[in-house]
């Protein structure tokens, strides 16, 4: 289990110059988990990798945990650029759960990556890792832009919520082997058919 350390949120990045620094390590850390488990992925070889000073490394990131859930967000909001918006004639849930298959397709393709992502993610408190919740959030309004719900009633709120745990977990079971991809995909299905059932008639 990663250790979270220091619990405080990392710097920001405000210039064109730190911006890039902050996506190189980023792309540092997904370089070397896709590569090694968790566990055998240092601090120290991000930041060479990446070209930057350890001290700079833990000003963004104050910790490996804070650094792959800041690699989990930064993949959604990648994600969720590229997501289309739904047709006019495809209902709510299955634009909802073909997203999902999609971005489970391209998350478990370097399935270490993923592991060591959604580790961290789960064992994250949002007081100690505020990204922690912005990926919450992040994911949920992916789901409802993508089923184009533009007016969430309360029970809403409430599905998306619970099909993004149980997405993660889905996810997390697969990544352990203790399901195929197939099987994966279906129970993805499955928790969208229960879950949104009555999604469509408050959708706007």
């Amino acid at each position: 289990m990663p250790r979270i350390g220091v619990a405080r949120d990392g710097a920001e990045p405000t210039s064109v110059e730190q911006r890039e620094r902050h996506l190189r390590i980023i792309d540092a850390a997904s370089r070397l988990a896709s590569e090694h488990e968790l566990a055998r992925v240092q601090m120290t070889e991000v930041a060479k990798l990446a070209g930057v000073a350890i001290g700079t490394l833990y000003r963004y990131f104050p910790s490996k945990t804070h650094l792959f859930v800041g690699v989990l967000l930064h993949r959604l909001e990648l994600s969720a650029d590229r997501i289309p918006a739904p047709g006019a004639d495809v209902s709510p849930q299955d634009a909802i759960c073909a997203a999902l298959i999609a971005l489970t397709r391209q998350l478990v393709s370097r399935p270490k990556l993923a592991l060591a992502m959604l580790v961290s993610n789960s064992t994250a408190t949002v007081s100690a890792v505020p990204d922690a919740l912005r990926v919450d959030e992040l994911f949920q309004q992916l789901i409802l832009r993508v089923g184009g719900i533009t007016g969430p009633t309360e029970q809403d709120r409430d599905a998306v919520r619970l099909l993004a745990m149980l997405w993660f977990g889905v996810i997390t079971v697969y990544l352990n082997n203790r399901a195929t991809l197939e099987e994966t995909e279906a129970d993805i299905r499955l928790s969208c058919r229960l879950l949104l059932v009555h999604i469509s008639q408050t959708s706007s």
